[in-house]
């Protein structure tokens, strides 16, 4: 692998970060590289290194073939204790960077994983794109609809294997339910309920600014957001519950969960409308811009889908607090990550489909979304959640937040790509960079 990626980038350009910004990345070739031998190696590197990043990084190194070269974070205390941790498991101490774009200029490395906040994904995979990387991002693929479209054009326009977050896509559970669902063993879909309903969605307690923690480059983790002061409510942990950098429950579990009512209906495009209600009405003393309470209809061609949360509590329909309630003409089939049941329909005192009882889940599914992921890089074959499917499942996240924050019915217009004379709605479509940095032009 490492002399055909080298020749891959060969012959390249060199490109400009960020306006303003002297670090250099070198460009790839819109070639598709070869397909490898199953004994290359590949040489991965990891950019935001705290929370679900290291996690997927983790089962990248535990797979055969696979090597850490370097990670990146702006935290010396999550960087230090991580590239540790690689150490310890590999006997090999990877580089460390607080500037990613320093960790791309490293020509060895095949491949990054993204696991920064939200508002990060579109800078850091665009500019790996354009390095010659593959690259693993986590979900939602961007904390805007406009960023999304970008990370789609690079991917495709730099040939990169670009595989998404969202694991559910390579779980053997969800795959069945799936099948089941698509050969009608439930009958027609009609209805699919999703609920999500997580204590850590209302944020943390309020606290007052402080001091930025020694070690911490917090102009950088910044970024393209907007400037402001410190506070620990809105960094690690809970930075996902202000605009600026998440979208809240909605494109945390809600993209997770979307993703598998889209699924069943093979739906790759954009839902006609998005209408929701709800607001903050619940623990005004915790830190939270995103909606505690929530509900949102889309608007389907074929059947409807429903979403419901209330952030602070953890019950839910089918004593579940998190789910989907698939619902056909013959039955209903529940399922979360622990397992999936199936509810039929009476018909003339008998059930309509045979009882089946509670299967239970086929463990966690992040291993085998890594592994598919480094066997496309190889193949150079589409992995199981494309770039597509990431932009397809954020669109609809963020069109349900859009339509609260907005106070209208957005509707998508598919001419335009985006919400058409909704002027109030397009004012949330895409971020207005800080300076120097600027949203990517593909």
């Amino acid at each position: 692998m490492k002399s055909t990626r080298r020749k891959f980038i060969a012959n390249t350009t060199r490109i400009t970060a960020a306006a303003g910004l002297s670090a250099l990345i070198p460009a790839a070739s819109k070639a598709a590289r070869p397909s490898t031998s199953a004994n290359d190696k590949i040489i991965v590197a990891l950019i935001g290194a705290r929370n679900m990043g290291y996690g997927i990084l983790s089962h990248a190194i535990n797979q055969p073939g696979v090597e850490c070269a370097a990670i990146c974070d702006i935290d010396d205390r999550v960087l230090n204790e991580k590239t540790e941790d690689v150490y310890l498991k590999t006997g090999k101490r990877p580089q460390q960077h607080k500037d990613f774009r320093k960790l791309l200029e490293n020509k060895d490395i095949d491949a990054v994983i993204v696991g920064t906040p939200d508002h990060w994904h579109c800078l850091a995979m665009v500019n790996a794109c354009q390095a010659g990387k593959d690259v693993y991002v986590e979900k939602p693929m961007a904390n805007s609809i406009g960023e999304c479209d970008v990370m789609v054009k690079a991917a495709r326009k730099y040939s990169r294997v670009v595989q998404v977050g969202q694991q559910q896509r390579s779980g053997a559970m969800w795959q069945e339910v799936m099948r089941k669902i698509k050969d009608g063993d439930m009958g027609q879909l009609r209805k699919v309920q999703i609920w999500a309903n997580f204590n850590y969605g209302v944020g943390r307690p309020k606290m007052p600014d402080s001091p930025v923690p020694a070690g911490v480059d917090f102009d950088m983790w910044l970024g393209p957001a907007p400037d402001r002061t410190f506070n620990e409510t809105r960094f690690h942990g809970s930075w996902r519950m202000f605009w600026d950098y998440g979208g809240g429950l909605m494109t945390d579990w809600g993209v997770h969960l979307i993703d598998m009512a889209l699924w069943a209906g093979d739906v790759n495009d954009p839902p006609v409308a998005a209408l929701s209600s709800g607001g903050n009405f619940s623990h005004p003393d915790h830190a939270h811009e995103t909606f505690d309470t929530m509900s949102v209809s889309w608007q389907m061609k074929d059947y409807a889908i429903n979403w419901e949360h209330t952030a602070g509590t953890q019950n839910g329909p089918y004593g579940r607090l998190y789910g989907l309630a698939f619902i056909g003409n013959d039955a209903t089939i529940v399922v979360d990550r622990g397992g999936w049941e199936i509810f039929p329909e009476l018909e003339n005192g008998r059930y309509k489909v045979p009882a089946m009882p509670a299967q239970g889940s086929r463990g966690e599914t992040h291993e085998e979304h890594v592994k598919n992921w480094l066997e496309c890089i190889k193949s150079r074959k589409d992995p199981n959640c494309t770039v597509e499917t990431g932009r397809n499942v954020a669109l609809y996240a963020h069109m349900a937040n859009i339509s609260l924050r907005s106070n209208t019915r957005v509707e998508w217009d598919p001419v335009g790509g985006d919400f058409g004379k909704n002027k109030a709605a397009m004012t949330f479509f895409s971020p207005e960079y800080r300076k120097p940095w600027e949203l990517p032009k593909i």
